[in-house]
C-alpha cells in the first residue's frame, strides 16, 4: 500500500471540482457503519493526542460528537450513506475551516495520523481502495491550507 503525503505548493493547488471522490467501494471494504465508525474512532482519538490535538476539543463528550459528525462526513465521500448531506446539505468544507489557522505542518500532522489508522485498520483492504481514499484526503487537504508555513500564529488572520 503506497499512502504518499505530497508535497503542498500553494502556486499549484488542485481545484476543488477536479479532485475526485474516492473509490465508493472503501466504505463496504473497511466493514460498512461498523468498521467506518471503528476507524474514525481510532483516527480522532490519535487525533487528541498528536501535535493538532489544540483544534479539537479534549472532552470525552465533545470528541464523540465530532466522531459522530464528521464521522458522518467522512463515510459519505467514502462511498457510505447521504446522511452528512442529508442532515447539513451542501457544506464548503473550505469557508467552514477558514476560521482555524491551518499550516502545511498541521495538514501533514492529520494526514500522517490518517496513513498510520489506515494502514492498521484497512490493511486487508484492496491497497487501490485505500489509495484512493487517501490520495482524495491527500489532494483535498491542500485546499483547507490557509497559513504560511512561517507565519506567527494568527498574525496573517488579521489581515484577512
Amino acid at each position: 500500500m503506497h499512502l504518499e503525503i505530497t508535497p503542498y505548493d500553494p502556486d499549484h493547488l488542485p481545484k476543488e471540482e477536479e479532485i475526485p471522490l474516492p473509490d465508493p467501494r472503501f466504505y463496504e471494504a473497511v466493514g460498512g457503519d461498523a468498521g467506518f465508525r471503528k476507524l474514525i474512532s481510532e483516527f480522532y482519538d490519535r487525533i487528541v493526542e498528536s501535535d493538532i490535538a489544540f483544534f479539537f476539543p479534549q472532552e470525552e463528550e465533545e470528541i464523540e460528537k465530532i466522531k459522530e459528525h464528521n464521522g458522518k462526513y467522512f463515510a459519505e465521500i467514502a462511498g457510505g450513506p447521504k446522511r452528512y448531506s442529508e442532515e447539513m446539505g451542501h457544506v464548503d468544507q473550505i469557508k467552514m475551516h477558514k476560521p482555524f489557522s491551518i499550516n502545511e505542518k498541521h495538514r501533514t500532522e492529520w494526514l500522517g495520523t490518517w496513513r498510520e489508522v489506515l494502514e492498521i485498520f484497512a490493511k486487508d483492504v484492496d491497497p487501490a481502495l485505500v489509495e484512493s481514499y487517501f490520495r482524495f484526503l491527500d489532494r483535498y487537504s491542500k485546499l483547507l491550507v490557509n497559513r504560511p508555513r512561517n507565519a506567527r500564529a494568527f498574525e496573517d488572520l488579521a489581515k484577512v
